[in-house]
């Protein structure tokens, strides 16, 4: 519909004058009319009763307003155990302040509301509370005989397909075998901004809450089914997120308090975590992984068998899918797939960055690469040779697969000709082992239902918006992008807004689904602008436009005109004017195209190189550079898409070597919960990065063609760093994270 090219432009930021100047308001920086602090109170164990809190001494100090705990919270709807978020897994949702049982470490047990943030966290303090203690289980080990299998229609989860072919026997059989297991910690997502929620009262019963959250509609919907209020009534905003990382997805407990404390006490109210408590509430789940391959004589896969083992927690089955991608990444006649979970005395695990592929595919990736060399091949030479041409979890072609071309190119950035096979043969000229590793990874392309609506007024100006969230990914910037060129406007002459339960509804922004949904809704309601623009048009006197359809016309540089005769055009300002109308409105949506999707799979893949050099003698670790080549179909913006996939490493470097949460299982609670002791990269860590995006048309997947990024870049990068090390040193490292005493 338009020549103006801005998609797949190298674009900055609109919302980064915002973010350096300050002007971009987080949740905990919105300041309201007659506002009272709440501190909450958490639990010093990890399971047991309160058999009695001392409220009444904390609120004969001057200034504390009220203390709520389960001995004075109202009755609400959502004591109904069966009301759940949108992305909640099954089970019994946790509800704060419900009854007198603690179900896990700090969890909340009391909200302290004053009338300054000092006054509430000093009372929240001094507020004595016992409790009745309990034996708790913490451990994952303790439960390696107490799995079980999640039942279906668990949210966002797909069961592992049933085994193909004879794997046991085809393992037995085989010429090469690997047989080892896999350990991935929990780790804890710690974006920068914490948890916060401002409730503004706006009397008569409406609040708005600026909450921090992936998704407003979500916790719309959340807030309006516990408390009875409709949405005109709650309404919700972010409109700017530091970091989420899936931590976000669900509304957590902090919004629920304050915007309890504001409806009970009838004035704005706002709640915010501290660092140790953000360590409360969901988390990657530890995982304990299993794995069989075999390879025929001519290094192709016999048989594959993955089986992993993961907490949740003991009110609700938090599932990931884990082992599916061992299935689809690599041709394999002989696949068995098993998944389970254990129950534990902790919170329920949370969507994390590429939830269940992080985990999964780091335990194939290191898999293959012990195969490769067990079968006496090359670890790419290996992945190319069990390349899979469709997906045989489900019997599908892929909507579009450029894996192969990822391999390749990422090799030849790389330099991977010049890898020497053997373990321990590469040294630098200071005496540093060299180790060259390489992975592969691969994450859905899923689209889901969303919508905008569009506003162009007769200065030529269009502003569009949408319910949807910016994490920081560039959500702001290539809706600008999309609508600017749809309808052929100069990209400042537009003005996309998020993150408003007023605007149309949009899904949690996670999944790498945003761009697809959200984008094609956009586009959607751009060219029904369009749409209405050129029946103006043809009413205009002596219009060149007479006659013309949507086919007929294009929408460049601020004008609409005839392609076959470019200079027969009329300038879109001028037709808002001559029509006598101020401004022109619309709605629309966008949905998946099930009977055009139905017969492929739909995924991203991407191919991951990784230099390490380790110190022979005390065994550090420096990744020195990382080569990530990526598929994932269209790119909206490069310089965003590479900043998201820089983010993505940076991450993978963190996971591979740093990021552990550790649990004291004799009480039951992570330790290192503060910045201090949760390890995650800093710039000395971070050397050569380089990003490719590798070309790839599709169709299919949605009318823009693109598949997201998010996850995706993510994969493969702690598996080609963990093969680097084993390819430096000669010692393969099976668990995260990857410690020097490891090596030693």
């Amino acid at each position: 519909m338009s020549n103006t090219t801005y998609i797949g432009k190298p674009t900055s930021r609109v919302d980064g004058p915002a973010k350096v100047t300050g002007a971009a308001k987080y949740s905990a920086e919105f300041n309201v009319p007659n506002m009272a602090y709440g501190w909450v109170v958490s639990s010093p164990i990890a399971k047991g009763t309160i058999t009695k809190i001392y409220a009444d001494e904390v609120l004969a100090l001057p200034g504390v307003v009220q203390v709520f705990s389960h001995e004075n919270v109202p009755s609400l709807a959502w004591f109904d155990r069966n009301y759940k978020d949108d992305v909640a897994p099954g089970g019994s949702p946790f509800r704060p302040l419900h009854d007198n049982k603690v179900k896990f470490s700090q969890q909340p047990v009391a909200l302290v509301i004053a009338e300054t943030l000092e006054l509430a966290r000093y009372a929240s303090s001094v507020l004595r509370i016992e409790y009745e203690e309990e034996k708790h289980e913490t451990s994952i080990e303790d439960k390696r005989d107490d799995g079980f299998e999640p039942g279906r229609g668990k949210t966002g989860w797909m069961p592992p397909p049933p085994p193909r072919g004879n794997p046991d026997k085809a393992w037995e059989n085989a010429t090469h075998r690997v047989e080892a297991e896999y350990v991935h910690g929990a780790q804890h997502h710690n974006p920068m901004e914490m948890f916060g929620t401002t409730v503004e009262w706006r009397g008569e019963g409406k609040i708005t809450a600026y909450d921090k959250t992936q998704g407003v509609v979500n916790v719309q919907q959340y807030l309006t089914k516990i408390f009875g209020l409709s949405k005109d009534d709650a309404r919700v905003v972010n409109l700017f997120m530091g970091g989420g990382f899936g931590s976000g997805l669900r509304p957590q407990y902090q919004v629920f308090l304050a915007t309890l404390a504001a409806l009970e006490l009838k004035r704005s109210v706002r709640v915010t975590l501290t660092r140790q408590q953000m360590f409360s509430f969901g988390h990657r789940p530890h995982t304990l992984q299993y794995l069989k391959l075999g390879t025929n004589p001519d290094g192709t896969l016999a048989a594959l068998q993955h089986h992993a083992l993961h907490e949740t927690s003991q009110f609700e089955d938090y599932t990931e899918n884990v082992v599916n991608w061992s299935g689809m990444l690599y041709q394999c006649e002989n696949v068995k797939l098993g998944y389970q979970l254990a129950k534990l005395d902790v919170f329920t695990p949370l969507d994390m960055r590429a939830p269940g592929a992080a985990t999964g595919s780091f335990a194939l990736e290191v898999a293959m690469d012990e195969m490769a060399y067990a079968a006496g091949l090359d670890p790419l030479d290996f992945r190319i040779r069990n390349y899979a041409e469709k997906d045989q979890n489900m019997d599908k072609p892929f909507s579009s697969k450029k894996l192969r071309d990822c391999y390749h190119q990422g090799a030849a950035k790389f330099g991977w000709d010049q890898r020497n096979h053997e373990p321990r043969s590469m040294q630098d000229e200071n005496g540093m082992l060299v180790g060259w590793g390489m992975a592969g990874g691969v994450w859905d392309a899923s689209m889901q239902k969303a919508a905008a609506k569009a506003t162009l007024t007769a200065d030529g100006k269009l502003l569009v918006t949408s319910a949807a969230g910016e994490n920081g990914t560039g959500t702001y910037t290539i809706m600008t992008q999309i609508a600017a060129q749809t309808l052929g406007l100069p990209i400042e002459a537009v003005t996309f807004k998020l993150g408003d339960t007023d605007f149309p509804e949009a899904p949690v922004q996670g999944g790498s689904w945003t761009a697809a949904s959200v984008g094609t809704a956009v586009k959607n309601v751009c060219e029904a602008v369009g749409e209405k623009l050129l029946k103006f048009a043809k009413k205009m006197d002596g219009s060149p436009l007479d006659g013309a359809s949507m086919d007929d016309v294009e929408f460049v540089n601020g004008q609409i005109r005839l392609r076959k005769d470019p200079n027969q055009a009329v300038v879109i300002r001028d037709v808002l004017q001559a029509s006598g109308e101020s401004k022109i409105e619309t709605d629309s949506s966008a949905m998946p195209n099930y009977l055009k999707q139905m017969p492929y799979s739909m995924h991203s893949h991407n191919a991951v190189f990784a230099e390490v050099k380790v110190d022979p003698d005390l065994g550090t670790v420096h990744v020195t550079r990382v080569v990530n080549a990526v598929a994932a179909g269209r790119i909206l913006n490069t310089k965003t898409a590479r900043s998201q996939v820089l983010g993505s490493v940076v991450w993978g470097i963190s996971m591979a070597m740093m990021e552990e949460t550790v649990m004291d299982h004799k009480f039951g609670r992570y330790m290192n919960h503060n910045y201090a002791e949760y390890h995650v990269p800093v710039n000395a860590d971070i050397h050569d990065i380089d990003v490719i995006f590798v070309e790839e048309e599709d169709d299919i997947v949605n009318p823009l063609g693109v598949k997201g990024i998010g996850e995706v870049g993510l994969l493969g990068v702690a598996a080609a760093i963990t093969n680097a090390v084993y390819h430096a040193t000669g010692k393969r490292v099976r668990e995260l994270p990857l410690y020097l005493d490891k090596l030693l």
